[in-house]
């Protein structure tokens, strides 16, 4: 995916959490071998967000495709991000992941959020 579709993805995942009452707290947030797409606040509970988009009727899901490796890099980002933001140390953390589906051509549209995703 490119750099620009991605971003236009990761733009409907926040309208999509903003909806649902999510405050967006970080996009992007990257180290030399971690990132995770969006760190959002939903109530007392602090989510480290992954944005999947697919072509409808792609076999392979979204969440299917956050496999051990990319969780193991979100969990290095959230760790960090802890670490170096010590008013969040005490935050309940979870991991999330929302699905998009996108047609060819077409803007991505958020289908399903998520939530807990790596348990």
């Amino acid at each position: 995916m490119s750099r620009e579709s991605g971003k236009i993805g990761e733009d409907a995942a926040v309208k999509f959490l903003r909806r649902r009452g999510y405050e967006i707290i970080e996009r992007n947030y990257r180290g030399a071998r971690y990132e995770v797409d969006i760190i959002a606040r939903e109530g007392a509970v602090l989510s480290f967000i992954e944005v999947k988009t697919r072509a409808p009727g792609k076999s392979l899901s979204g969440a299917e495709a956050v496999g051990r490796e990319k969780q193991r890099r979100i969990a290095q980002a959230a760790q960090h991000y802890l670490l170096t933001h010590p008013r969040e140390q005490s935050s309940v953390c979870r991991f999330d992941v929302v699905l998009l589906e996108a047609e060819a051509g077409k803007k991505p549209k958020a289908k399903e959020l998520l939530k807990n995703a790596f348990q």
